[in-house]
């Protein structure tokens, strides 16, 4: 058994750290008793601690957030970070940092998440209510939120009495009601509008399932952050979204089918979605017959064949052809949609030495487009199974790295090594 001595005085936080993570390897190998008190008991102790340890989290994420480390790293945000190399879901990611950037600001708050006084639960839910408030709202804030939580209510009537708060703080007049929802039912959709004081708006309703499938379809991909320096969070996302739709900014929509030539003549092959849902035959030749076709030609294993251009720009067609191979940027863990993407000549462009060619190009988000041309030593690019191009960030000079899934010091990646291995999301 792998023993550790730490004074836990005078011992340094990667110390106490790696006593932390051996002590939980542990833990981990050691099973339940049987006793259901005994496991309740045990389940609240251990939670409380694992509340203790989310607020020094918080801190080491909040240094990282600062200082911008993770763009050594080739990754373009802390949320990129903690999605990618901690295999956290984005919602998680938020929360963990706007807890981060919110504790300086919330004294209570961070005292008793650090002694184990408050949950986690509470913690977040605090954090989240306030970032957007003024240094003075805010302070007024937490003590109207912590006692209600101190009365008993649960995380999400402190997090609605959060956005109520935030109502009050924003609409000074105090006139704003809401529409009475429960006389119009859950069957129709409703939106209202109310003019603020200073010539917004607020907009509030309620969408049934058909029409929440159309707003999600059509803004969704709209809300993804525009790059590292975008600090809006997702609401703010979501408005400029709406508005780019509502300004008409939105017309080049499109929904690519890929089929065989022998379907469009006659024969029962299925076509698919770039996502691999497959389309009947007989609904890709009528969809054919309204909509532009944009023919992209394979030639064996898959291989796009040749455009013969050799002009700095890629071609609309072949961006259509591009947008169909890549879901998101081709750089492993990162989930900005193709459409959203640049043109990445793979192997750098110059004129006269490295034409525009279709099996020479990948998509890559603006950031990690700069990024790769900038870090070209940091990059790893090979190739999948399925003909697409895949790069790899990888650590910069000099640092090494214990964990799984990072790169020795000096050791060049074989194509088929994945420096994600443990917590890669899948693009």
């Amino acid at each position: 058994m792998h023993s550790i001595v730490a004074d836990l005085e005078t011992a340094s936080t990667a110390e106490l750290v790696e006593a932390v993570a051996a002590i939980a390897t542990q833990l981990t190998q050691r099973p339940a008793p049987d006793s259901g008190a005994a496991c309740m008991e045990l389940t609240e102790t251990l939670a409380r601690a694992a509340d203790q340890i989310e607020f020094a989290l918080a801190g080491t994420i909040a240094i990282v957030d600062r200082t911008g480390e993770m763009k050594n790293w080739g990754l373009p945000s802390t949320q990129a970070w903690l999605r990618c190399r901690l295999g956290m879901r984005e919602g998680r990611a938020k929360e963990r940092i706007t807890l981060a950037r919110q504790l300086p600001r919330l004294e209570r708050v961070g005292k008793d998440l650090a002694t184990g006084d408050l949950s986690l639960g509470y913690a977040a839910t605090v954090a989240d209510a306030v970032q957007r408030l003024n240094d003075e709202d805010c302070a007024a804030a937490e003590d109207i939120l912590l006692n209600a939580a101190n009365d008993g209510l649960s995380a999400g009537k402190v997090a609605r009495l959060g956005r109520k708060i935030h109502d009050l703080v924003s609409e000074v007049d105090g006139t704003e009601k809401a529409p009475e929802d429960v006389k119009r039912g859950y069957e129709r959709s409703w939106l209202t509008l109310s003019r603020s004081l200073d010539g917004g708006s607020y907009v509030n309703g309620w969408l049934n399932p058909e029409d929440t499938a159309i707003l999600d379809g059509t803004l969704a991909p709209l809300t993804k952050p525009a790059g590292s320096d975008d600090r809006r969070d997702l609401s703010e996302r979501t408005a400029a979204a709406l508005t780019t739709v509502l300004s008409h900014g939105h017309n080049d929509t499109r929904v690519t089918v890929i089929a065989n030539l022998e379907t469009l003549m006659g024969e029962d092959t299925p076509g698919w979605l770039r996502d691999g849902t497959p389309i009947p035959a007989e609904q890709v030749r009528r969809l054919a017959l309204t909509a532009g076709v944009s023919p992209l030609l394979l030639g064996p294993g898959n291989v796009p064949l040749y455009l013969g251009h050799t002009t700095r720009i890629a071609s609309p067609g072949q961006r259509r052809v591009l947008e169909t191979q890549y879901d998101t940027c081709a750089v492993r863990g990162c989930e900005v949609p193709g459409f959203l993407c640049e043109v990445d000549h793979v192997d750098g462009w110059a004129l006269g030495n490295s034409p525009t060619d279709i099996n020479k190009l990948a998509l890559c988000c603006g950031w990690h487009n700069r990024w790769k041309h900038t870090h070209p030593d940091q990059i790893n690019i090979s190739k999948n199974q399925a003909g697409q191009y895949v790069y790899q960030a990888l650590p910069p000079d000099g640092v090494t790295r214990s964990r799984r899934g990072r790169w020795p010091t000096g050791r060049t990646p074989d194509p088929g090594d994945d420096p994600w291995n443990d917590h890669h999301l899948a693009a």
